[in-house]
């Protein structure tokens, strides 16, 4: 007959087996959070102020930009119009282009170097997925803008001249300030939910899918029928 102590060991061992379990998967759980924060607090505060300071004035920097797009269709006065063009080119090249490259690449640097990840989270991937195609789109419209800069120079926007594109980047900024200000709450609120295999995606993830895809397919077809790439000056 096994004695009473070898029968508490032999019950006591899988528990044990489980603490020891449990305690490798928490030093590997630390191991990679010190992995991921490997920027120390005063520089994650740093890199968080200029993260933040970029994408507020990156959506700042729309704004005046729609409010010259705005002014250059609507004023009558030919010097007004003028004057507009010329100073959305600056604008454009000067601080929007800029900020639009540092913000993402400020954010991104938070994200590989804090626990949150560049992919764990959905509201920082959804970020990063709005984020970059809006900086392509962006660079992509700054041909009509040097356009039209160019026609306001030698004094060619007289009337409806280049109507039709000057109401594009009216249309176009107006929806970045949108896609800026939705970003914007998503870093705010940061909603629920990660990426891993064994959650199923949240609600307000799907309804963003059906979403995207809605304005993408919107996207493309008024490009298409606006006749394609020949609107953003390439021609």
């Amino acid at each position: 007959m096994k004695p009473a102590s070898a029968d508490a060991e032999a019950l006591a061992k899988p528990f044990s087996d489980r603490l020891d379990s449990l305690r490798r998967a928490q030093h590997r759980c630390r191991s990679l959070e010190e992995t991921r924060m490997l920027m120390s607090a005063p520089v994650r505060r740093l890199a968080l102020t200029a993260h933040v300071t970029t994408s507020v004035s990156w959506m700042g920097a729309v704004a005046c930009f729609l409010a010259l797009a705005i002014t250059g269709l609507a004023s009558p006065r030919p010097i007004e119009v003028q004057a507009a063009y010329l100073a959305m080119e600056v604008v454009c090249w000067a601080v929007i282009v800029p900020l639009s490259l540092l913000s993402p690449a400020t954010g991104i640097a938070q994200a590989l170097w804090t626990p949150w990840g560049l992919v764990r989270h959905y509201w920082v991937l959804v970020k990063l997925l709005v984020t970059l195609p809006c900086t392509a789109i962006l660079l992509l419209h700054m041909l009509p803008t040097t356009r039209l800069a160019a026609a306001a120079a030698q004094g060619q926007l007289q009337g409806a001249s280049l109507h039709d594109l000057r109401v594009q980047l009216i249309a176009d900024s107006a929806v970045a300030i949108a896609v800026l200000v939705f970003t914007t709450v998503l870093a705010i609120y940061k909603p629920r939910g990660t990426t891993s295999k064994s959650e199923p995606a949240p609600t307000w993830v799907k309804w963003l899918r059906g979403i995207a895809l809605a304005g993408a397919g919107a996207f493309l077809v008024a490009h298409l029928l606006g006749g394609g790439m020949g609107q953003h000056g390439l021609h």
